[in-house]
């Protein structure tokens, strides 16, 4: 399975008509399971499967450490679009809703009020309590560096990409998905499953800022996010509820700090 694949063209430049070629971003169907059981289907760019699943699954509650999971694998062949998960007895004890859907807030849903959707995240994610200070210019900055660390974007233009940064300003994660919830949980995952989640400090998403990301970066404890679009209303409740930084960019200006702005600072 390829990240991205070469398709012919017919270009019109308002005069004349001319062929190229031009490079597409793959997508494929992911199918989790979960102790032998369907759990979910994602559309995805092909690519760092394990990762994605254990990013995915700690954004969803199934799991809250690497430990708990027995294995992440592929159900078959190295090109398969089947992940299997499988998870300590005492894990899958604990998790009988998750597991039965009979409480989940399905990525996808409608017909669900957004002051529900808050409460019912806010009852099951503790808020933020990370006391963290970035500096806002250098915040910024990593915003902007974001077009440096796109290498799959600029090929096919159609790739979002996570940044995460440690309490230093070090970038260490990054990915890049057709989907940005994918992204987020590629990014995640590498350090979730490196025992180095506790390091996220500061999360950079080349996209709109959507509930889903923020309830994405609450579970994963990352207490700042900056991003290049605008949040949604529902986004910027539940930051507010769980104590997070969302802060977007002001074009020509800087930074719209939209909830605990205490974190970023001007030390100049």
């Amino acid at each position: 399975m390829e990240r991205s694949s070469p398709h012919d063209i017919t270009i019109w430049n308002q005069e004349t008509f001319t062929s190229d070629s031009l490079s597409l971003i793959g997508e494929e169907p992911l199918s989790i399971r979960v102790q032998g059981n369907p759990y979910a289907v994602i559309m995805r760019t092909p690519g760092e499967e394990k990762e994605h699943v254990a990013g995915f699954c700690l954004a969803e509650g199934v799991v809250d450490r690497p430990n708990e999971f027995v294995s992440i694998a592929r159900c078959d062949m190295d090109d398969t679009n089947v992940i299997a998960v499988t998870l300590t007895p005492e894990r899958r004890a604990m998790i009988d809703d998750i597991l039965d859907r009979r409480e989940f807030i399905s990525q996808t849903s409608c017909g669900i009020c957004g002051k529900e959707v808050v409460r019912d995240l806010q009852s099951k994610i503790r808020p933020v309590e990370d006391d963290t200070r970035f500096d806002i210019r250098q915040a910024s900055e990593c915003l902007d560096s974001i077009a440096t660390h796109q290498p799959l974007r600029k090929t096919t233009r159609g790739a979002h990409t996570a940044l995460i940064f440690n309490r230093e300003l070090n970038l260490i994660s990054s990915a890049e998905d057709v989907g940005r919830h994918n992204a987020l949980d590629k990014a995640i995952g590498k350090l979730f499953l490196d025992n180095r989640i506790s390091e996220a400090g500061l999360l950079v998403m080349a996209s709109r800022v959507s509930y889903e990301l923020v309830q994405k970066a609450a579970r994963a404890r990352i207490p700042v996010i900056v991003a290049v679009s605008r949040p949604t209303a529902l986004a910027v409740d539940l930051a507010a509820a769980l104590n997070m930084t969302l802060a977007t960019k002001a074009k020509g200006i800087g930074l719209f700090v939209f909830t605990a702005p205490q974190r970023l600072i001007d030390q100049t």
